[in-house]
């Protein structure tokens, strides 16, 4: 078994990771010290403490001067591993991970346990630009363990250890329907309309898949259709003191194709969004990443409960934008959601080898 690890600069407090992947299954999350976590340390007093924060950065990390902080803490929560003199708490039965760890690490290795919250958003990184420096903006997960006399004390770096953690969501088991839409558009001076019907070939997509848009024309006006645009594009909603919403076209493709007056057309355009053709775009939405590990566009978001939008942080969706470009004016278009995410893995992932990584 495979386990993240990683130490204060002392060395007086460790934690241990079974995994740094959480996922949101809508009815409950994986809670973070169930079956996977634990955390050593090597010293008494001061008691240690454990938070689990959930932030959201939506300015850059070099602006933050004159106390003030482009942060926004969505969740904190703070659990006391070890106390003097001890605490009585409710103990967990312990993971089959867990029982191993505590025989090679000894007595003063404890378990801890988190709850993370369903309202809380997956963690989401906003693209920097090229010449942006410091910690990219969007939501992260951290679990921080140090030693202190109490949860008030200003918290030495020496004597702490943060780990960051992700919050994801797989693809549902169940898509939904095939999307499909139509429309007509009638012409000044006109008394006949040209048709637009677009589909995709289903709705549910994994990264890296492309994408069919199927498109048929029926034009019966007397204006002639010049050409045909698709485009992928990403909207992310910021949930903040406020709620904004920022596009950005992940795939595009301009075809010459014509559909003169009283004529049909039929065709089906392939799309594949991918981050490579991306990697330049500023504030691109993209999943949260693990430091030594790669990214790829965030994923859709699957809300069940959208009642505290302040605590929904990023929430990321996609649609097909079919155009057709008139001549003389008067451009027909339409737009198809669609849902972009991973697969649920059948077992988790092997990751690479580490530094901080051990096997028991």
């Amino acid at each position: 078994l495979r386990v993240f690890k990683k130490s204060s600069p002392n060395c007086k407090v460790t934690v241990y990771l079974g995994k740094r992947d959480f996922v949101d299954h809508l009815d409950h999350v994986d809670p973070v010290g169930d079956l996977n976590t634990l955390l050593l340390f090597l010293l008494f007093l001061p008691p240690v403490f454990v938070t689990l924060t959930c932030a959201f950065r939506y300015g850059r990390e070099d602006l933050d001067v004159l106390g003030l902080s482009f942060r926004k803490d969505l969740y904190i929560s703070t659990f006391q591993v070890s106390a003097f003199p001890p605490v009585p708490e409710e103990r967990k039965p312990n993971s089959r991970l867990q029982e191993r760890l505590l025989k090679k690490l000894g007595q003063h290795a404890h378990p801890f346990y988190f709850t993370i919250p369903q309202n809380l958003p997956c963690s989401v990184t906003l693209q920097p630009g090229p010449e942006d420096t410091g910690k990219a903006c969007g939501v992260d997960f951290e679990i921080r363990a140090f030693c202190a006399k109490s949860i008030e004390e200003k918290i030495h770096k020496r004597n702490s250890v943060r780990l960051v953690i992700r919050k994801v969501q797989y693809a549902p088991e169940k898509p939904g329907p095939q999307p499909m839409v139509e429309t007509t558009r009638s012409f000044l001076m006109s008394d006949r309309s040209l048709h637009l019907e677009a589909s995709l070939d289903k709705e549910l997509y994994y990264h890296g898949e492309p994408i069919s848009v199927n498109v048929h024309v029926t034009n019966n006006s007397t204006k002639t259709v010049k050409r045909v645009k698709i485009s992928v594009r990403q909207y992310a909603d910021i949930c903040l003191f406020s709620t904004a919403q920022y596009k950005c076209p992940v795939a595009q493709l301009e075809a010459d194709d014509q559909v003169s007056s009283s004529s049909t057309f039929c065709k089906v355009y392939t799309l594949t969004p991918t981050l490579d053709k991306n990697r330049e775009k500023r504030g691109l939405a993209l999943d949260g990443k693990l430091k030594h590990e790669d990214t790829n566009l965030a994923s859709s978001t699957i809300v069940k409960d959208v009642t505290n939008k302040e605590v929904l942080g990023i929430l990321v969706s996609y649609r097909v934008k079919v155009k057709l470009v008139v001549s003389r004016g008067g451009d027909v278009s339409v737009e198809l959601p669609f849902i972009l995410m991973h697969p649920k893995p059948v077992e988790p992932p092997a990751s690479r080898p580490q530094s901080g990584d051990f096997t028991v």
